[in-house]
């Protein structure tokens, strides 16, 4: 089981405080006993935080949980407010001991200030992202992307995007198939990768049925073993290429070419945890040709190859019932 640690602070949104406890509670829901994670949540001195709900919340646990957490998530965090230095020594005695530290939403201004992201590159809402670069000129801010992952240290964007991040979380430790499942019992997007824009102009259609560009999104998904030429898919949407290329992009934040690559990668991922395929049926299924193209793709995109996701996640899946 992972051990998950949940930092709140007096005056926490709890609509914040309940994006990890939600993602990560919710895994593996069969049974407490065959759940991936344990969730707890913590502060600085254990006892009653209040909030801006108008009601009080009972912390159970104190910074002691950080030190055996594998992963320390900071949901949240007031700009401009400095970490106190118990707060401050224990992010950074849990990260020196192998934890993964997570900042949601303006929880980057916690990691930045931990001194955790110094000469590194974190992600925090748009609207906080120019306060928290002249708060913290060693860290490089990025407000045009949901969601930054280093491994030892992931920041997202506001609370849409945190749940993307914590899915992505949920993803990476146990696999696509889990994660997919998941997303589907939150009714989530199964999956917005982290380079995606915070900002989409056109994010949710008013008549979704006859949104051309989601139409021609599920036409693509459900075509991802053949072909997927860009005049082809612009003709499903009844559109010239040029002006397809551009109302894809206004909808989802990439290109069409983008978007379809991630497609095929996820789908890559799912079967190679859920099929004993070969490598050249697992890339001839996800569009990606041969098993040559796959392995590059998953090495770009992942870091790692087929097989060795292969081999993790289905020992994965296998502990967490999924």
């Amino acid at each position: 089981m992972r051990s998950v640690a949940v930092l709140a602070f007096d005056q926490i949104s709890p609509f914040h405080l309940s994006v990890p406890s939600l993602v990560f509670g919710q895994v593996g829901t069969s049974g407490e006993k065959d759940a991936p994670y344990r969730v707890d949540i913590c502060a600085e001195q254990a006892g009653i935080l209040s909030t801006p709900a108008g009601f009080e919340i009972v912390v159970r646990h104190g910074l002691d949980v950080l030190e055996r957490a594998d992963t320390v998530i900071i949901p949240s965090w007031k700009r401009h407010q400095p970490l106190s230095e118990p707060t401050r020594a224990a992010l950074q005695r849990a990260h020196q001991r192998g934890s993964r530290i997570v900042g949601l939403c303006l929880g980057a201004w916690a990691v930045a200030g931990s001194g955790l992201a110094d000469g590194r590159e974190i992600t925090t809402h748009w609207s906080a992202a120019a306060e928290l670069a002249r708060a913290f000129p060693a860290v490089r801010v990025r407000a045009d992307t949901l969601w930054s992952d280093h491994g030892d240290l992931v920041t997202s964007a506001g609370v849409a995007a945190a749940l993307d991040c914590c899915l992505h979380l949920v993803r990476s430790d146990l696999g696509s198939r889990t994660a997919t499942e998941l997303a589907r019992t939150l009714v989530l997007a199964p999956h917005r990768g982290g380079s995606q824009a915070q900002y989409i102009p056109v994010a949710v259609p008013e008549a979704l049925d006859n949104d051309p560009i989601e139409h021609a999104m599920v036409w693509a998904r459900t075509h991802l073993s053949e072909p997927v030429d860009l005049d082809t898919w612009a003709r499903i949407a009844l559109m010239s290429r040029r002006t397809f290329t551009r109302r894809f992009r206004d909808r989802t934040g990439s290109s069409p070419q983008q978007w379809l690559l991630h497609q095929r990668i996820d789908h890559a991922r799912l079967l190679l945890e859920s099929t004993d395929d070969t490598m050249d049926r697992v890339a001839a299924d996800a569009g990606l040709g041969t098993a040559v193209n796959l392995r590059q793709h998953f090495h770009r995109q992942l870091g790692t190859s087929p097989a060795t996701h292969r081999t993790q996640f289905r020992l994965s899946g296998t502990s967490a019932g999924g």
